[in-house]
């Protein structure tokens, strides 16, 4: 990078990831991205096991390439005593540590908050688990499904006359990880601030937690009515008309004419100016109650149309509406390539690179924009270089440590 191009936001922060899986690694992603340089442990040999998950082919998953982009790999041996001796010496170097270990993994291995921070008082560890850190169920083993499950989620996801289905998406695990890069930066913040702060920084975060705040106020509406929500196929509570509707090329189209103002415009689009007119469908809970009927509307109209032909008669009468992409329809949509959400990466799958493309960098920041740089690394492929440069450790102990197979 030049003088003269811009800094972006992260860069000079370190963090450390002890994570694996996805939302630990998801969280130091997306400090990654931001320029922060990501120093990843992995166990030798194996590594993390998303490398293995969902892979036709070749040796190291996309999920993996995708998640772990941007990070620097180190195979390292956290059951030896010189692995757990190293990590307190990378802490030394670190401004985060992330990790998401059942509690009390890292106080058995002497790497708890109060041994971090005692090799660095400033660090800020972000810890996510499946139940937190405290409670009668910390202890539990806990992954993204089942703090969906616990969470509230599943329950109000799929059919009413079918069992819950899970989000095609890792839903518990990203809300995690979003969750565990806020705290660490709001701790971070707060200690360029110079606010006081007794005791370790550390962002406490349950997979379940971070499910069930998305999930606005289910239980508010518990207390209050009496409502207990359940399974409403693709619709939610309340938000009427809004949903998929069938198009006559055998496609389906999103629409959400929900709001007063583009309910009364959907109505006119779709030749319904009565409805658009009816003052007992002013109001958002009647509309609901009537949800069948507007949606019988819709469909006798979108049944009418293809589908590029409804979402741009829609679009031109203000109806938020869009197409239901499939990942060939992503790849070819122009949107997604002007947002750059498509990055082309050399990726080795088979032996030679093949030009795979990555998700683009969320948040934009146009000022200080992130950028995808690398795809996730081979296992260890950093090993040598972080500590032996950040480090010290010569390269004669390296390759000692590395035939008793702690790094």
């Amino acid at each position: 990078m030049s003088a003269a191009e811009p800094q972006p936001p992260l860069h000079g922060i370190r963090v450390l990831e002890l994570g694996n899986f996805i939302a630990a690694p998801f969280a130091t992603r997306l400090f990654a991205d931001f320029g922060a340089e990501i120093v990843k442990i992995e166990k030798p040999e194996v590594g993390d096991e998303l490398r293995g998950w969902r892979r036709p082919r070749g040796s190291t998953s996309m999920m993996f390439r995708t998640i772990a982009r941007n990070k620097k790999s180190v195979s390292l041996d956290l059951r030896t005593a010189e692995g757990r001796e190293i990590v307190l010496d990378l802490a030394r170097h670190c401004d985060v540590v992330v990790e998401n270990f059942r509690p009390g993994t890292l106080e058995r291995w002497g790497l708890g908050p109060d041994e971090l921070t005692e090799v660095n008082p400033e660090i800020v560890l972000v810890r996510i688990s499946g139940y937190g850190q405290t409670g009668p169920y910390r202890d539990r083993a806990g992954f993204g499904g089942v703090a969906e499950a616990f969470g509230g989620l599943r329950q109000i996801t799929g059919h009413p006359d079918r069992p819950p289905v899970r989000p095609a998406a890792p839903v518990g695990d990203a809300l995690a990880g979003l969750y565990g890069a806020l705290g660490a930066l709001m701790l971070l913040l707060a200690k360029e601030k110079g606010r006081p702060h007794p005791g370790p920084r550390v962002a406490d975060v349950a997979l379940y937690e971070s499910v069930f705040m998305v999930l606005e106020s289910l239980i508010p509406d518990y207390d209050a009515y009496g409502m207990v929500r359940e399974r409403t196929a693709g619709n939610l509570p309340g938000v009427t008309p809004s949903g998929i509707y069938p198009t006559a090329d055998g496609r389906s189209v999103m629409i959400s004419g929900n709001s007063s103002g583009a309910f009364g415009r959907l109505m006119e689009v779709i030749d319904r100016p009565d409805l658009a007119a009816d003052p007992t469908l002013a109001d958002g809970d009647a509309r609901y109650a009537r949800e069948a009927e507007l949606d019988a509307a819709i469909t006798a109209w979108t049944a009418r149309q293809d589908a590029a032909d409804a979402i741009a008669v829609l679009g031109d009468a203000g109806v938020p509406a869009g197409p239901v992409h499939d990942a060939r329809a992503i790849a070819e949509d122009e949107h997604y390539q002007a947002r750059g959400m498509l990055c082309p990466m050399p990726i080795p799958i088979d032996g030679e690179p093949e030009q795979i493309r990555l998700p683009g960098v969320v948040p934009r920041l146009p000022g200080a924009p992130g950028a995808v740089r690398w795809a996730g690394p081979e296992l260890g492929e950093h090993t040598d270089e972080v500590l032996g440069g950040l480090l010290g450790i010569p390269a004669a102990e390296l390759d000692d440590l590395r035939m008793r197979k702690v790094v």
